[in-house]
């Protein structure tokens, strides 16, 4: 009997060990991996929590600088909500012609708090409007956005010829910044229907604004992060190397190295969580309007808030 728990000890204690050395080696991953990013720290967020009534909001904000920082403006703002509560991952679209009020300024776009003061300024003014706490962000601008689809292989979407005519006339942008000839990636107008896309054709095809006005749009950018998150987790051991070199070095934030260890600690979870895509405002709950000068949405705040607080919080 005292041999049989002996042996039991040395195997507990084996296997308490061998946790102890994963968890090590995580930490260690974690630790590389964010040294390839930037981080940047917001103090009046530095001491708010990163999940909140079970669930954590990050917002990804697409820039259309060509280089790391925060200049330029924001092309897209997409809140990432992790919900344990409702077992979801939530991408939901702000249009950033919603008027909005911004704190210490007038109201004026929801685009323009990111231009008057970065990504603090512009996850206050949603927190403010929208009654959604945002602490934490992740700025990515164009060339990290390419990069990502490129790191995990391009994606397949189903486009139409139409569409690809406008990814061939925004690469002509892209090509000319880059400084590639003129005519690289162009894709086939004739081959429409489920199509690959690389990282620069699927930059281009979430740039479209002429097809379906910016909820078109919005939905573009939402169809090509999901798909990007489908492959991302086998991209990850087949390509971790090109995925960091690619990626993390155009990525700025202000998630600390330990919530990420924490949300690396976590992300097998999301493995089974549901994906949504979603945008705000919701059908019906908007109306045209020029304030200003300006072409704007003018939202009912109040429906807003109660949906997404009903979706993301299930409450």
């Amino acid at each position: 009997m005292k041999k049989i728990k002996s042996r039991l000890r040395r195997v507990l204690l084996l296997i308490v060990i061998l946790f102890a050395l994963l968890l090590l080696a995580l930490y260690w991953l974690v630790g590389i991996a964010y040294g390839k990013m930037n981080y940047s720290e917001i103090q009046d967020f530095s001491s708010k929590p990163l999940q909140e009534d079970g669930v954590t909001n990050i917002l990804l904000i697409g820039n259309d600088s060509r280089q790391n920082g925060e200049d330029g403006r924001s092309d897209a703002m997409i809140l990432l909500s992790i919900s344990t509560k409702t077992g979801t991952i939530r991408m939901t679209s702000l249009l950033r012609d919603i008027y909005v009020d911004i704190p210490e300024r007038d109201g004026n776009r929801l685009n323009a708090a990111y231009s008057f003061g970065g990504p603090g300024l512009l996850m206050e003014t949603i927190e403010q409007n929208f009654d959604i706490p945002v602490n934490r962000y992740i700025l990515v601008n164009f060339e990290a956005f390419a990069g990502l689809v490129d790191a995990v292989d391009g994606i397949d979407l189903e486009l139409t010829s139409e569409e690809i005519e406008y990814v061939n006339g925004y690469l002509m942008e892209y090509n000319r910044l880059t400084d590639r000839p003129q005519g690289t990636d162009n894709m086939d107008v004739s081959a429409d229907g489920m199509v690959h896309l690389n990282g620069p054709q699927a930059l281009a095809y979430c740039r479209i604004r002429y097809i379906g006005t910016d909820f078109g749009r919005t939905e573009r950018q939402r169809k090509v992060l999901a798909e990007v998150f489908h492959k991302l987790p086998g991209s990850l051991f087949s390509g971790a190397g090109q995925l960091a070199d690619e990626l993390l070095p155009n990525l700025t934030t202000n998630l600390t190295k330990g919530e990420c260890f924490r949300l690396a600690l976590t992300s097998w979870r999301f493995l089974k969580y549901d994906m949504v895509s979603d945008t705000i405002p919701q059908p019906g709950t908007y109306s045209n309007a020029t304030i200003r000068g300006m072409s704007v949405l003018k939202v009912d705040f109040e429906t807003n808030k109660r949906y997404l607080r009903e979706n993301i919080y299930g409450e």
